[in-house]
């Protein structure tokens, strides 16, 4: 990476004294400040823009640009970068060609993991790779107390993050039910960030329950999934990210609400995507594309994807093409359609057409590949005993990782709840695999679709238990244990044979191969768990998120059936 210059010559060369190190000519550069279009140079010196306009002709490179466009490159305001099951290098080789420059990641994921060893993990991997990685401390590690997580931080464990290198201030406060009720412990960790920027996670709070959970300090929030809930946060101050990744989809729901008066508060983020729609699809810059065939205008669907998601996390080197500003640039060749052809990073040209122009340093095999500790069980341990007639069962909505608390009439065969596969009602398992515990929760689901078989993951946020769905325990079981073996992944499982399988050895969230192979065995995970009936899209999506007690309305842990609303168990 290209090291900073000094101040002086950075002036020197933007006074036009001395030659840039690179100038890019004849470009339309789209000024994210004011929203609007300007033609001229771009003159780059180290890591930094010396200036902009037509005074400037000298450099050691020159690239004419013929006319194309020149956008800062784009930041991804909120996600987890460990839900792609990348490691960070391939990460990184996914998404710069893309013109993804920065990107701000909660690790609350691998953090549930392993705590700071998942933290620090992270952190030294980022520093090698041309990617601006900007980290907000985990709040809830684990998410809540119904559940049994690999690490637990507590005030000063978020001090201590905070004082790593480029940790901008706490991640989303997912407890919000404890955050409303003044929760010693939720406190005290939102304390700990005071004078930081504090992150929300609020899916439903409105009214004065929202009232209190601001009052609090907290900033934003990625969970609205109608307009009503977008505008009420907005209108409380809070600034609005508005999500479209793999499994939670809200552009629909949440763009009409950018308008000019509210542009500025809004933001668009990823949160969550997989390997295969990093690859097929892209990273931020496929919101911002779908955002501008719904109509919004291009330069202010790439302000929410620059400027906007800087200022708010304070970042004000980036985010615009600004003398003084890191040369983290695009250029596009075509705006309405987004179509992305260079990559500046620190002012090096580090992807071209879609493809990366460096290569991360060698990863090793080994690294945090040890995390499935599972307690010995049998078969039996799955059976669910029939107490009533009736049983509460978890209800899948489609496009979403919201569900909805059903109680149904279920099947009973010798005193044990069994799958009902003609009403869709299936068998619903959460492993605790941290510290070997035993625990088990057992429940059902309903929206799986599943005629034979079963899923299994290791991937269940955010604890990230082992979770399986099936018709049947015997195959619950075998994909469980086929996880185990793997060091953590995933499997579908029928008639006792292990069918696919993605081994995530790292921490169990993770794969240390290249992007296409991972890719190409996710995707042929997909399509064999499709063989086994008639499954939603991205089931595996979908079930990571069943055992995350923090979205409504019910979700099963590794300590039983959680009713998030009443934030019980049940």
């Amino acid at each position: 990476m290209k090291k900073s210059i000094s101040l002086a010559k950075l002036l020197s060369v933007a006074r036009g004294d001395t030659p840039a190190d690179l100038v890019l000519k004849n470009a339309r550069i789209i000024n994210t400040f004011v929203g609007i279009i300007e033609e001229g140079c771009i003159a780059i010196c180290g890591d930094r823009i010396a200036g902009t306009g037509n005074n400037y002709n000298q450099a050691k490179e020159i690239i004419d640009l013929k006319g194309a466009y020149v956008a800062p490159g784009l930041i991804d305001g909120h996600t987890h970068i460990e839900s792609s099951m990348l490691h960070p290098a391939q990460y990184a080789l996914a998404v710069v060609p893309r013109g993804t420059s920065a990107l701000v990641t909660d690790l609350h994921e691998i953090t549930n993991v392993a705590g700071f060893e998942g933290i620090n993990f992270v952190v030294n991997w980022a520093q090698k790779l041309p990617l601006d990685m900007f980290f907000m401390a985990p709040s809830c590690v684990p998410a809540t107390h119904m559940e049994t997580a690999g690490a637990k931080m507590d005030a000063s464990d978020i001090k201590k993050a905070l004082r790593l290198p480029n940790f901008l201030g706490l991640g989303e406060m997912m407890n919000f039910p404890g955050v409303i009720n003044g929760d010693k412990h939720v406190l005290s960790i939102i304390n700990a960030a005071k004078g930081k920027i504090i992150n929300g996670h609020a899916p439903g709070v409105t009214n004065k329950h929202l009232t209190a959970y601001v009052a609090a300090g907290i900033s934003s929030d990625h969970e609205c999934t109608t307009t009503e809930e977008g505008r009420e946060k907005l209108r409380r101050g809070m600034y609005l990210m508005i999500r479209e990744g793999s499994s939670a989809k809200n552009l629909d729901a949440l763009l009409p609400l950018v308008n000019d008066k509210t542009y500025k508060r809004c933001l668009l983020v990823i949160d969550d995507s997989s390997c295969s729609d990093l690859l097929n699809d892209g990273d931020i810059d496929s919101v911002v594309r779908k955002a501008i065939q719904k109509g919004l205008d291009p330069i202010r669907a790439i302000q929410l994807a620059t400027i906007n998601a800087a200022e708010h996390f304070r970042l004000y080197d980036r985010g615009a093409i600004c003398p003084g500003y890191v040369a983290n640039l695009i250029t596009i060749t075509d705006l309405p359609k987004l179509e992305i052809d260079m990559v500046f990073y620190k002012g090096r040209l580090v992807a071209r057409e879609g493809n990366p122009l460096f290569k991360p340093p060698r990863i090793s095999a080994t690294e945090m590949a040890d995390t499935i500790r599972i307690k010995p069980f049998s078969v039996n341990a799955l059976s669910i005993p029939a107490k009533e007639e009736t049983f509460p069962v978890i209800e899948i909505v489609p496009g979403q990782i919201i569900t909805k608390k059903r109680v149904e009439r279920i099947k009973i065969e010798d005193g044990a709840i069994i799958p009902d596969i003609d009403e869709d009602i299936l068998k619903l398992v959460v492993v605790e695999r941290h510290k070997a515990t035993g625990n088990i929760g057992r429940g059902l689901v309903k929206g799986f679709g599943l005629k034979r078989g079963a899923l299994a993951s290791s991937i269940a946020h955010d604890s990230h238990n082992i979770v399986a769905v099936g018709t049947n325990d015997y195959d619950i079981y075998n994909a469980i244990r086929e996880i185990e073996r793997m060091h953590g992944g995933l499997v579908v499982c029928s008639d006792g044979k292990i069918l696919a399988s993605l081994p995530l050895p790292v921490a169990g969230l993770l794969s240390p191969e290249p992007l296409e192979t991972v890719v190409e065995k996710f995707e042929e995970m997909e399509k064999t768990a499709a063989g086994l009936g008639c499954l939603p899209p991205t089931p595996f999506a979908l079930l990571s998120f069943i055992a995350l007690p923090v979205i409504p309305e019910l979700r099963l842990t590794d300590m039983g059936i959680v009713d998030v609303l009443e934030f019980k168990l049940i």
